[in-house]
């Protein structure tokens, strides 16, 4: 809202503050995890924690809202570079018996970070402005790369022989492109032109990637092995399902409930924070356990919490906001971790790395798709106006709706976890 009052943009220009680094970073995820397989996963890990730098120092002096949509789209570069190259080098030195922790324990601190961010983001937006946040990035950038340097020894490279495909890189990050501006322009006439391309676009890919002799995605990878495809599928819906809770409560909790952002921000940590500590306790239990099992579990909780906040409206109490974010913060606490450990197992080590671009792709993805949900119903439901007290009754009718759609996709997603197929290592990623 801050940010909304200061450029005095629209609810869906809004949205595009937040879409437009999820899009950079999904459109180039793949891309880059193809090329730290190529030329090491230390090095591009490396450079783009650079790019975050950087990106996150021109989002802070940004002077209009389409400079810092650009500059997030920067940032979202670094982002990709990061988290398609994290999980690969994490699953590379890890033994299989050990892997469920490893990657419990890494969602745990992902988790920690999501739950102190929205009351620190809060803080410093309520004493200092919005763009504090990105100058308090820079020192903690700089901290990881002293570490990175002092600590990260040694290099992952998995396909040196192989050579990038430029040509499939190129169609893959348009069509993402294409398709999330054609929801952002909805209910115009090009939209839905602009989403269908997109579409099409993206099966000539997956087509093209079948004859190629340099892919860019291992179709093999979905079409033998029915364990990673159904996996990386809930996965995707999972995401698409969550990832704009976050941004809706809090616009939610400001504009609704009237808090302040500190304030929002604290109440929003009572999911994350009991993410991080579900997640490792999950993670361990997936190396003794059925790992479909708990992620099952973990999205029939997830969907419960959706459909509760489908009640939400302007009296509703705080108590009840907080109870369902517990639930749901549960909920992905225990599908996470047990879906990663359940993909990442499920494929030979020479795939890891392409395997974690993937995996990062389809949250990535998810979480655009969750991004355009709530721009395709802003767009029907409110318009292009700023969120003022007299579009406050349809905001809340959006937000109910939003949660609808989101319930009904975990619903879908019950189905993908219940996936059969085997865990492995080593050997062949085919059923």
């Amino acid at each position: 809202p801050v940010i909304g009052d200061e450029f005095s943009i629209d609810a869906v220009y809004l949205n595009w503050v937040a879409t437009s680094y999820l899009l950079a970073s999904t459109m180039f995820l793949i891309p880059f995890g193809k090329i730290a397989d190529i030329h090491g996963r230390k090095k591009i890990y490396t450079y783009g924690f650079f790019i975050f730098m950087a990106g996150s120092l021109l989002s802070a002096i940004s002077t209009s809202a389409i400079l810092l949509i650009c500059f997030r789209f920067f940032q979202g570069i670094g982002g990709a570079m990061i988290v398609s190259t994290g999980l690969a080098i994490i699953t590379s030195v890890t033994p299989l018996a050990e892997r469920g922790k490893a990657l419990g324990i890494s969602v745990a601190i992902v988790y920690f970070g999501q739950s102190v961010g929205p009351f620190i983001g809060g803080v410093l937006t309520q004493q200092y402005g919005w763009r504090s946040i990105f100058y308090m990035i820079i020192p903690l950038c700089l901290f990881v790369l002293f570490l990175l340097l002092w600590k990260l020894k040694g290099e992952w490279v998995a396909s040196k022989e192989e050579k990038f495909n430029y040509t499939s890189s190129i169609i893959y990050s348009l069509s993402f492109l294409v398709i999330i501006y054609g929801f952002s322009v909805v209910p115009e006439r090009n939209s839905i032109w602009l989403i269908l391309a997109g579409l099409i676009s993206f099966f000539y890919l997956f087509w093209r990637e079948t004859k190629v002799d340099n892919p860019l995605i291992d179709i093999n990878l979905f079409r033998r092995n029915r364990l990673f495809a159904m996996s990386n599928l809930a996965n995707l819906i999972n995401y698409s399902a969550t990832f704009a809770v976050i941004f809706l409560m809090s616009l939610y909790l400001q504009y609704i409930q009237m808090l302040t952002p500190q304030n929002a921000g604290l109440v929003l940590m009572s999911k994350t924070f009991v993410q991080s500590i579900i997640s490792p306790i999950t993670g361990s239990l997936s190396d003794k356990i059925d790992s479909q099992k708990l992620a099952s579990l973990g999205m029939v909780l997830t969907a419960v919490a959706l459909f509760l906040f489908a009640f939400l409206d302007s009296k509703t109490s705080l108590a009840f906001v907080i109870i369902v974010l517990i639930i749901l913060g549960l909920g992905l606490g225990i599908f996470v971790p047990s879906n990663i450990s359940t993909i990442m197992s499920s494929v030979n080590t020479e795939y890891h790395g392409v395997s974690s671009a993937i995996l990062a792709t389809m949250r990535q993805t998810g979480m655009l798709v969750s991004m355009a949900v709530v721009m395709l119903i802003f767009s029907i439901s409110i318009g292009k106006v700023e969120i003022t007290p007299q579009y406050f009754d349809l905001f809340i009718i959006a937000t109910k709706s939003a949660f609808i759609v989101f319930g009904i996709l975990c619903i879908s997603g019950i189905f993908f976890t219940l996936a059969k197929g085997r865990v492995r290592e080593p050997g062949s990623f085919s059923d």
